[in-house]
């Protein structure tokens, strides 16, 4: 079955790189136009001209804990593209450290980017959503939102806000036709763990009952299907993508 999404205009947050990336890639693959925005512009217009299609893309450089920033390239995205109907909160990074060694702009730099970031942009774009009364927003979040991580208090706690803020948001939107959903990816074979040393990584995968670390694509998918008509009647869920880490 495909899925055409032709004729919807997706913002991507963090769409640079990484996940942000391959999702950028899928949404666009489908027929849709795609903003991608992330702090480095330059990065995210590479990856602008790397799709190849018949949708029209565009990279717009914002902060998303910056709500200047935020509304600014929000306005930017509807005067080239149109309306928003499908955002994509992926923007997030990690200061990892003990709580007791945790530093304040360290927890403040986490919350800001990955749960204020979310609240800045689905403020935002979920205005024009519900006078048009469809859109798709999905936010990405972590399994470390369901479990917790030693040394990841301040990106645990930032993860499962989100799963909040989404079960929050998808009650006051429901009703105009606006569905919020977050995907919770577990060991996803990124840079990050590309980079670890192979008895670190084969105790990573250990843990995974499939046997393999997740693909970007793994999580690009379950946002095309969020994002499609397949995925009307499902809101305000956490899709968990981890090959069944956490069970």
């Amino acid at each position: 079955m495909t899925i055409d999404l032709a004729g919807k205009v997706a913002l991507v947050t963090g769409g640079s790189r990484g996940i942000g990336r391959a999702i950028a890639e899928r949404l666009y693959g489908a027929g849709a136009h795609v903003a991608i925005l992330a702090r480095d512009q330059a990065r995210a217009q590479e990856v602008v001209a790397a799709l190849t299609g018949h949708g029209q893309a565009l990279a717009v450089r914002a902060d998303v804990a910056v709500t200047q920033d935020v509304e600014a390239a929000v306005g930017q995205v509807e005067q080239a593209l149109g309306p928003v109907d499908i955002l994509v909160n992926n923007a997030g990074f990690t200061r990892d450290g003990l709580l007791v060694r945790m530093s304040e702009p360290d927890w403040d730099a986490v919350l800001d980017t990955n749960l204020k970031g979310a609240f800045n942009t689905t403020r935002v774009v979920a205005r024009t959503m519900i006078k048009r009364r469809w859109g798709r927003i999905i936010n990405i979040t972590s399994v470390i939102g369901l479990t917790g991580n030693r040394g990841q208090a301040n990106y645990a706690a930032s993860k499962a806000g989100l799963i909040g803020l989404t079960k929050a948001m998808a009650r006051e939107l429901a009703s105009r036709n606006v569905l919020v959903n977050a995907i919770a990816p577990g060991f996803i074979d990124t840079d990050l763990t590309r980079g670890l040393a192979e008895p670190a990584r084969k105790a990573l995968t250990d843990q995974i009952a499939v046997g393999r670390l997740g693909t970007p694509g793994d999580v690009a998918g379950a946002v095309l299907f969020l994002a499609s008509d397949l995925a009307d009647y499902i809101t305000g869920q956490v899709v968990v993508v981890d090959g069944g880490l956490v069970m």
